[in-house]
């Protein structure tokens, strides 16, 4: 396999073949996000990713596959016909494969046509994860998201017409402190008007060379404390309304584990926080380079 530079996906992907059919992330101007800076953002060649897949192959890792990652950042700028060329390889070489998965931003979403978008659920598109971070249109633009809440939450029920699952990721503690009840309730109404099928939240951490970083150092931007990120899961639990969604705060970056099905579990969840918040039952980080 001819990775290049640093693979990310996401925590349900751990066993996955991860395929890096991109290099990076075309927007990669996300001011709290240092994953892709090292790498220069372009489409792998259909040689290129073939040549991945039939070294697997003939290495005998056809069987132990059962899903699949196409990485990095970017993969549904692909063009939708080399996609769908990509995917019958995936199956062609690992028939044990039941779900192909990626990263799509609102963007991609919109630029795919709905014909588009079922032709590659068809050739086994199984689920998209959506980095939406907030549902407040002004912490979208202070982080330079680059799109608005609008336009994720018509990149969600696109993907829920076309039958594509939606995973979608929002950031505890973006909005800082002045923004705790702002953020929590634009979060709730975006995930209420998407009603994806997964939804979760990890939690902001920064690193030495992002926009954030600095505005934290030089005061421009307060960071929340743990009982002020209880705060904020306690308003969007109460605010949420998105039957079916399993929810998660299962990322190395949640001071508190949640895991429970919106609506159902909401209660159950409510009396976690206010018991961890009371009793301050809060998980502990090692993060070189994070302020915390």
């Amino acid at each position: 396999m001819r990775y290049e530079g640093i693979l990310y996906r996401p925590p349900s992907e751990a066993r996955s073949l991860i395929l890096q059919v991109t290099i990076g992330c075309a927007h990669n101007t996300c001011t709290f996000c240092n994953m892709y800076k090292e790498k220069t953002f372009r489409v792998r060649s259909l040689d290129e990713i073939f040549r991945d897949i039939q070294e697997l192959e003939d290495d005998g890792y056809g069987p132990y596959f059962r899903k699949a990652f196409l990485a990095d950042g970017d993969a549904l700028m692909m063009k939708t016909e080399d996609l769908v060329k990509i995917m019958n390889r995936i199956h062609a070489a690992f028939p044990f494969v039941n779900r192909i998965s990626s990263y799509g931003t609102a963007k991609d979403i919109l630029n795919k046509t709905e014909e588009e978008l079922m032709a590659l659920r068809d050739a086994g598109l199984g689920l998209v994860y959506v980095g939406a971070e907030s549902g407040d249109d002004e912490i979208l633009r202070y982080i330079h998201k680059g799109v608005t809440a609008e336009e994720i939450i018509r990149a969600g029920q696109k993907l829920k017409k076309c039958g594509i699952g939606t995973s979608v990721t929002l950031i505890s503690g973006l909005g800082g402190r002045g923004k705790v009840r702002v953020h929590a309730e634009a979060c709730a109404d975006l995930i209420s008007k998407m009603n994806p099928e997964y939804a979760s939240f990890l939690t902001l951490r920064l690193y030495e060379g992002t926009e954030m970083y600095d505005d934290v150092v030089s005061g421009r931007f307060e960071r929340i404390t743990p009982d002020e990120i209880m705060d904020e899961m306690e308003i969007f639990l109460k605010k949420v309304d998105s039957p079916g969604t399993v929810f998660r705060t299962n990322h190395a970056s949640n001071y508190v584990v949640l895991a429970g099905d919106l609506n159902d579990d909401i209660p159950e969840m409510l009396e976690q926080v206010a018991t961890a918040r009371e009793k301050h039952l809060y998980r502990r980080f090692r993060e070189t380079g994070d302020l915390m």
